[in-house]
């Protein structure tokens, strides 16, 4: 029979252990061992039956367990502890607390998918692993964040085989009283429901769940609620899972329904406003067109110019991808088409439509670009790494035309990863290498006082607890393809815990080039199958369901796997998650990653490898392009820009063998290095085994890569640089925004506008120099004189810099220092003289030019406005 309606029953727990409810539902326990180790211990059986849930295996306890636990001194005074722990790290002041009153008193962080824990599937991929990392390290640090993102009903997919080794999808419906969350609900007790219009008439309700990331509470909207017609009820169905229409609509009810959902969360608990609001990608960029509503309809309202200054002040715009392909956009009609049913009644329509529009040289006008939304609505901008940096600022410098790349204003916050989610128990018992939100950074240079033999022997227990878990999920994938269990014994010797193991994990899209590995599989056959120094490989990855490309490469991985030659040497995981990787990163030696550069944005996962001392093997790409030191791992070489794409993956498949063969591999088992001379750590000559068989040279390589990269790629320092350099600047200037009823906004809008109607009256008429001697040389003082015609503005208004240093042969500066000029003579009918000098401080050819930009202290940057005359 059928059930016709579900419902949880969620458990009563007997007064004395009654902690254990905050402790199941408090997400810190997916990140803090000894509260997973009091639920274990309470029935270690039940405890891998719920798969490592709380809220499970509370649900699933007997009443006479239940009963007999409360009864039991022991138990209750461990988990009176652990909830007091649990009080004590929600209360207690932490590092943000140790910052004064210029940091935001609260800081709204959007996302459309979050990656907390297995339990709560609401992740496809790196995006949503960094969100939940930015919250965990929130918390951990005191950083009052609430995170604001959607409920999907099937979260992502589940992957799995078939025979042919195609990708198959499959989406579970998750119940949201099953999981670790709660409804929010208003006084009287019904739940608190979000609403947007829809064309035709229609409406968008949603409720909102709330989950507790240890202090950070996470706003989930659910749209699957009776009030909504089928349609709505679908729009947060699935992650990802749909086009058009439907991606637009999540998109509109995560920002502009976020906001409103967070006034309502304020409304019922008390919590401050959010002085800085954060959005994470352009998915979620309509929030600061529901921000400029509220502006536009308060009491005294704002005009458009006005509440746009005032919302992009206290705004923050992160940017992931360095790949056009991979921002969503839509046809501006189709905006239009939504908007125009009220979604924000008091924004102009088409001021919102020329947000989104690509109109610069080679942009189409015809779309709505959501990061290029993103980044009109957002005083400050970052890419996620220093590289990423670079390419986003070449991406999108048409919004900044004149300026240099170098000079857009996007800023870069290398990503992090939260530590003690993604360390393994075993390396942090082996030395307290960190206490978790006690300091950014931690004392990884603990690493150094524990011995080689235990680091060893620790890295030789974590490969084996990998080998096991990729035997019982190669076992049962093959089941899942149609193998019979006669036909499987052989997954039972898969793997062998002595041998160099190489992980590959991630998102499956072309340019992360998942089988570049199989370029030559004669020779990959070869590096599997030496005899003295063979290597294994685990891989796993999941393939946009829209993607056949991807798709095309997992089954051709897989079909290499399937052979009965090199089976046991290398296997492919299917449906890589969060419990996945908790073993996949621990028990990796080295942590291989070959996408095509630039295209990989940042690529946490060798952070969390690193962390876990393994070794990185991968393209100078993302993070590992600035923190690469050539004794952390090995650097990939990659063929020149002008090379074909095939031409570049034969280079680059034939640098990675390379490494494995003549590098890699003999280090790890303490052979003469069979490269000539110096190796790639930069030790002269052989690596020899030490005492016992252990590599010296292969743990001084860990030790290293523990000591400077822990620290480095720690989402604890992750947001540090977030709070310093982002957060407080725009909470700052998002109070200025706001003071004394947003008199600064008003002005600085009133003067964008006279500058922006004015500015093409604005040029450089003459330059004159002096100073020089008749052959110029070192210690020379150049004078300049540039005679400007500002039209109607003043000095006041504008910038006027000097640009001067090397020239190359087109005549571009190089290595460019700047001076600013100053006003020192009206001219008359707005003409006006400024100088400034400039020391020769260099040989060989020498150049310079003046500028002009706008001026003023409300902007963040000097090409905000992207206004700028240059000479010439």
């Amino acid at each position: 029979m059928k059930a016709i309606r579900r419902f949880t029953v969620r458990t009563v727990l007997p007064e004395p252990i009654k902690a254990l409810a905050p402790l199941a539902t408090n997400l810190r326990w997916s990140w803090h061992q000894p509260t997973r180790d009091l639920f274990e211990s309470l029935d270690p059986d039940l405890w891998a039956e719920s798969r490592h849930d709380p809220i499970g295996f509370l649900g699933s306890v007997t009443r006479e367990k239940l009963a007999a636990l409360a009864a039991d001194p022991d138990v209750v005074a461990r988990v009176d502890e652990a909830g007091e722990d649990l009080r004590r790290y929600l209360e207690d002041p932490r590092w943000y607390q140790t910052l004064g009153g210029d940091a935001p008193r609260c800081v709204a962080y959007f996302s459309p998918e979050f990656g907390i824990t297995e339990v709560l599937p609401q992740y496809s991929g790196g995006l949503g692993i960094l969100a939940g990392d930015h919250l965990k390290a929130a918390s951990d640090l005191g950083v009052p964040l609430i995170g604001v993102g959607l409920l999907y009903q099937s979260g992502y997919f589940k992957q799995a085989l078939s025979r042919d080794a195609w990708q198959q999808e499959t989406y579970p419906v998750l119940d949201p009283d099953a999981l670790p969350l709660t409804l929010v609900k208003e006084e009287d007790g019904t739940p608190a429901v979000v609403t947007l219009p829809l064309p035709n008439g229609r409406k968008l309700h949603a409720y909102i769940w709330r989950a507790d990331v240890g202090r950070v509470p996470l706003l989930l909207l659910d749209s699957n609620v009776p009030t909504n017609d089928d349609g709505a009820r679908a729009v947060t169905d699935r992650l990802y899972g749909g086009g058009g229409d439907h991606r637009l609509q999540q998109e509109l009810l995560l920002g502009m329904g976020g906001v409103k959902a967070l006034r309502i969360f304020e409304r019922l608990t008390g919590c401050p406003q959010p002085e800085v609001f954060h959005t994470n990608e352009g998915h979620a960029g309509f929030l600061g067109i529901e921000r400029i509503q509220e502006l536009m309809a308060a009491a005294d309202p704002l005009s458009w110019d006005e509440a746009l200054v005032a919302g992009r002040a206290s705004t923050v715009f992160t940017t992931h991808t360095p790949v056009a392909a991979g921002i969503d956009r839509f046809d501006a009609a189709q905006i239009k088409y939504f908007f125009d049913a009220g979604l924000a009644p008091d924004v102009p329509t088409g001021k919102i439509l020329e947000l989104g529009r690509e109109s610069y040289d080679g942009g189409d006008p015809s779309v709505f670009n959501m990061a290029v939304m993103g980044l009109r609505l957002a005083q400050r901008a970052n890419g996620v790494a220093k590289l990423h940096g670079e390419v986003s600022r070449a991406m999108f410098s048409g919004l900044w035309p004149g300026f240099d790349h170098s000079e857009v204003p996007i800023t870069s916050v290398t990503n992090g990863v939260h530590v003690p989610t993604w360390i393994d128990p075993s390396v942090t018992t082996m030395a307290e290498l960190m206490e978790p939100g006690a300091a950014v950074g931690g004392r990884w240079d603990l690493v150094f006082n524990v011995s080689d033999e235990e680091i060893w022997a620790v890295r030789r227990k974590l490969r084996g607890r990998l080998i096991e878990d990729v035997r019982r999920r190669l076992r049962a994938s093959w089941k899942k393809r149609g193998a019979a269990d006669a036909e499987l014994q052989w997954t039972d010797t898969v793997l062998d815990p002595d041998v160099l193991t190489i992980g590959f994990a991630r998102r499956v899209p072309t340019y992360k080039r998942l089988t570049l590995m199989l370029r030559d599989p004669v020779r990959l056959k070869r590096l599997l199958l030496d005899p003295e120094h063979p290597v294994q490989i685990v891989v796993a990855g999941k393939s946009h369901p829209a993607d056949d490309a991807g798709k095309r490469m997992i089954q051709d991985l897989v079909r290499f796997t399937d052979d009965p030659e090199v089976r046991h040497r290398i296997a492919f995981l299917p449906n890589y998650d969060i419990a996945m990787a908790r073993t996949l990163f621990p028990g990796c030696d080295v942590w291989l990653n070959n996408p095509l550069r630039p295209l990989e944005a940042c690529g946490t996962s060798g952070m969390k490898a690193a962390i876990n001392g393994s070794l990185n093997l991968s393209v100078l790409d993302g993070w590992w392009d600035e923190m690469y030191d050539g004794q952390n791992g090995w650097a990939i070489p990659t063929a020149g820009d002008k090379a074909s794409a095939q031409e570049r993956d034969d280079v680059e498949a034939a640098a990675l063998y390379d490494l494995l063969e003549n590098q890699i591999a003999p280090r790890f088992y303490g052979v003469p290095n069979r490269a000539a001379g110096a190796d790639s750590a930069g030790a002269a000559g052989p690596s020899f085994d030490g005492p016992l068989g252990v590599p010296k040279s292969w743990i001084s390589m860990i030790k290293h890569t523990l000591s400077h990269l822990g620290p480095a790629v720690s989402a604890d320092r992750m947001l540090g640089d977030y709070v310093r350099e982002l957060y407080t600047p725009a909470a700052t200037s998002g109070r200025s925004a706001r003071s004394d009823d947003f008199r600064q906004a008003r002005e600085l809008a009133a003067w964008t506008k006279h500058v922006r109607t004015n500015w093409s009256q604005v040029h450089v008429e003459h330059i004159d120099s002096s100073g020089l001697s008749e052959v110029p040389q070192i210690g020379d003082t150049l004078h300049v004189n540039a005679y400007l015609n500002l039209g109607v503005l003043n000095p006041a208004d504008v910038l006027v810099e000097l640009g001067y240093g090397r020239v190359d042969d087109s005549d571009e500066l190089t290595h460019t220092r700047i001076e600013e000029l100053e006003a020192a003579q009206n001219l008359g009918n707005g003409r006006y003289m400024f100088t400034g000098k400039a020391m020769i401080e260099h040989s060989g050819p020498f150049g310079y030019t003046v500028r002009v930009m706008p001026k003023h202290e409300g902007l963040a940057s000097k090409a905000e406005l992207g206004l700028v005359v240059n000479a010439g």
